[in-house]
């Protein structure tokens, strides 16, 4: 889905290992789960398995977490995502240069196998390898 077509009141969802509460705010600066330059976005999606993606795949100890957040000001498509492997925004992923408010946690969430895991990982180290890891923050 479009940013420009969410509906008002659709949940958010972030995926990270930081530790972090209701009412805290993720905002833009630091590094992100696939690189350690601070970025000038934050991330997130309205769909629960691209935030399980985040939490998994987070950099840093501790357990992956998901938040649900509410952006708190305008956000747009992720351009790393839409529009590019198959057209429109099929993740429903978005970014903001506005902090995300944590609004919640899902605390019972079931995670992709280990198998699925690792396939990710090491689809991400290719693509560093290749020199094509790069997030579009234009």
């Amino acid at each position: 889905m479009y940013a420009k077509d969410v509906p008002p009141g659709t949940r958010f969802y972030h995926g990270t290992k930081a530790e972090l509460g209701v009412g805290d705010l993720i905002v833009p600066g630091f590094g992100s789960n696939f690189v350690e330059r601070g970025l000038k976005h934050v991330y997130f999606s309205a769909q629960l398995d691209a935030a399980t993606w985040g939490a998994e795949l987070a950099r840093g100890e501790g357990r992956g977490r998901i938040f649900l957040v509410e952006p708190t000001g305008p956000f747009e498509d992720d351009p790393n995502l839409t529009d590019k492997k198959f057209p429109g925004n099929m993740t429903a992923s978005y970014r903001s240069a506005a902090p995300l408010r944590i609004t919640g946690e899902v605390e019972h969430w079931v995670g992709h196998s280990a198998e699925q895991v690792e396939a990710m990982k090491a689809g991400l180290a290719r693509l560093k390898e290749e020199g094509r890891d790069t997030i579009i923050e234009d």
